[in-house]
């Protein structure tokens, strides 16, 4: 039980994040953060954060609460899983340090809590985009970059989204 408990300890509240987040930067060490919904684990969802964790030293994802999910109107059956199961197998990620859950539409106040050194989104949205009213603008962006972080993004892997793989499953 002991690893299983390893991956419990990496899923936190926001106040103890900011604990842990304090001794890393005490060492100088890089905070990447990003953040979805990661309701059905997939290669893409790999991928990606495993490209995320390498602009750094350590990676914390923000995960939206179950009912964060719902009313970003992905499809009436969404989340399939909970989210403790989802946080749970973020978590279980070896190169994933931190899991933390946001219940707001965007993760807004969770990135000005965290202060990230990189804030991290799949190519789908454009790192240099200001408009907020945009679709492809990175949510946090701006609060990232005024305190001298920067904002990337990592190309997706085509063929891997949960809606794609929900909807191969339903034919």
């Amino acid at each position: 039980m002991a690893r299983l408990a390893y991956i419990q300890d990496k899923i936190v509240s926001i106040e103890e994040a900011q604990k842990r987040i304090a001794l890393y930067k005490l060492k100088n060490e890089a905070l990447v953060f990003t953040n979805g919904c990661f309701d059905v684990l997939h290669l893409g969802h790999v991928r990606y954060l495993a490209a995320a964790a390498d602009l750094g030293k350590h990676l914390i994802v923000a995960i939206n609460t179950d009912d964060s999910v719902r009313r970003l109107g992905k499809a009436p059956n969404r989340p399939i899983n909970p989210n403790d199961a989802r946080a749970t197998l973020i978590a279980a990620l070896g190169f994933v340090d931190l899991v933390v859950f946001f219940n707001e539409d965007t993760p807004l106040e969770v990135i000005s809590a965290l202060n990230p050194d990189v804030l991290v989104k799949g190519a789908d949205y454009d790192k240099n985009e200001t408009d907020p009213s945009k679709a492809t603008y990175i949510v946090g962006s701006d609060v990232v970059r005024n305190k001298g972080g920067i904002v990337e993004t990592i190309d997706l892997v085509q063929g891997y989204s949960t809606t794609e793989i929900l909807r191969k499953g339903a034919k």
